[in-house]
C-alpha cells in the first residue's frame, strides 16, 4: 500500500512538472488593447483614422510581415521595425469616409506571434453626408443672384 501511494505521489509530481513544460512558449506574442473599434456616426469627408495599440507579450522580437485591409477604402500602416518584447506599437487604420452608409471593414495582420500568426482587427460605424451649405444668400447681398 506504501509503495502504491508513493508511486501515486511520483506519477502525480512527474506529470505536474511534464505539463508544465508543454506550457512553456518561447516566442513574440501579440496582444491588442481591443480589436473592434466603432467610429459611430461621422459626416461625409469627416477624418475617420484609428491606432489600434498592441504589445509584445512574448520573449522575442515581434515582426509583422503584412497588414491588409479589406478593400481598397481601408488603409492600414504599420510598423516595419520589430517589437522587442514587454514594448507597444500601433496599427494606424485610415477609412475613405467619403462613401456613405455602414462601415464594416476588417485589416488581416500577418504576423510571427506564435499566439495568433494571423490577426483579424475590425472598424465598424456609419458615414451620413455631410450637411448641405444651404444658407440662404439674401437679396441685397453681393452674392445674389443679378436680374437681367
Amino acid at each position: 500500500m506504501k509503495n502504491a501511494v508513493l508511486s501515486l505521489a511520483f506519477l502525480f509530481v512527474a506529470g505536474l512538472g511534464f505539463s508544465q513544460g508543454l506550457n512553456i512558449e518561447s516566442g513574440a506574442k501579440i496582444e491588442f488593447e481591443k480589436d473592434v473599434h466603432d467610429y459611430g456616426t461621422l459626416k461625409q469627408g469627416q477624418p475617420a483614422v484609428y491606432e489600434f495599440k498592441f504589445t509584445n507579450t512574448g520573449d522575442k522580437p515581434l515582426i509583422i510581415s503584412n497588414s491588409r485591409g479589406s478593400c481598397g477604402c481601408t488603409v492600414p500602416s504599420w510598423p516595419r521595425e520589430p517589437i522587442a518584447p514587454g514594448k507597444s506599437a500601433t496599427i494606424k487604420v485610415k477609412y475613405d469616409s467619403n462613401r456613405l452608409g455602414p462601415i464594416n471593414k476588417s485589416v488581416t495582420i500577418q504576423s510571427n506571434a506564435i499566439n495568433e500568426p494571423t490577426k483579424v482587427i475590425r472598424i465598424k460605424g456609419n458615414i451620413e453626408p455631410k450637411p448641405a451649405n444651404a444658407a440662404p444668400v439674401k437679396e441685397d447681398s453681393p452674392m445674389a443672384p443679378t436680374p437681367n
